[in-house]
């Protein structure tokens, strides 16, 4: 970590940084299990959500001038109708509700502590807004014998249990995008995670 610095931002002060969090959520994102054949374009119009909102939080792994990390925080209700409605089913406010969105983090750079940066730093933000009782996250649901599955491919589960979240299997959302296999866009089952962090 004496190389890496982490960098909190909000809003539109991701602006000159968004170019090199969209390439880095196509380069992270295109290994199992989303298996994400996304494109600059559509990343870039996308994290648009995150300059607008102005709680929202993006904190960025740097190893010298290179973003080699990056993670993504707003407001549930920041978010789409599509990921607000599986906890308005289950009787969540999703006023009440951060979304943690994505933490991407290239390969040589994992295992050195950097991941537990990108939990803490969103969670201690939105306890900072003060009106929020649950962080959450999502993650994709892919069958055991996947044929693009790698030998030997352990889930984040056990680590996101130990960061203190508890998968909802009740809170399921489902989105479309190309699989790296696929000629077309498919659907793929999304689960909630959460934790409790009002004080």
């Amino acid at each position: 970590m004496s190389d890496i610095t982490i960098k909190h931002l909000s809003g539109p002060e991701l602006e000159p940084w968004l170019a090199d969090v969209a390439r880095m959520r196509i380069t992270v994102f295109r290994d199992f299990p989303y298996l994400y054949d996304g494109t600059l374009e559509y990343e870039e119009k996308y994290l648009q959500t995150y300059l607008k909102s102005q709680d929202s939080i993006i904190i960025l792994a740097l190893d010298g001038d290179r973003v080699i990390g990056a993670s993504t925080g707003l407001p549930m209700a920041d978010e789409t109708e599509e990921f607000r409605q599986p906890f308005i089913e289950q009787g969540y406010d999703p006023a009440k509700v951060f979304y943690c969105a994505e933490s991407v983090l290239l390969k040589e750079y994992r295992g050195k502590g950097i991941y537990k940066h990108f939990f803490t730093g969103r969670e201690s933000h939105a306890r900072k807004l003060g009106r929020f009782d649950w962080c959450c996250f999502c993650g994709v649901q892919r069958p055991p014998n996947h044929p693009l599955r790698p030998q030997g491919f352990v889930s984040l589960d056990a680590v996101w249990t130990k960061f203190g979240y508890v998968r909802h299997p009740e809170l399921r959302a489902f989105y479309d995008w190309k699989d790296v296999d696929q000629e077309d866009e498919t659907s793929h089952e999304m689960v909630f995670w959460l934790k409790p962090i009002k004080e």
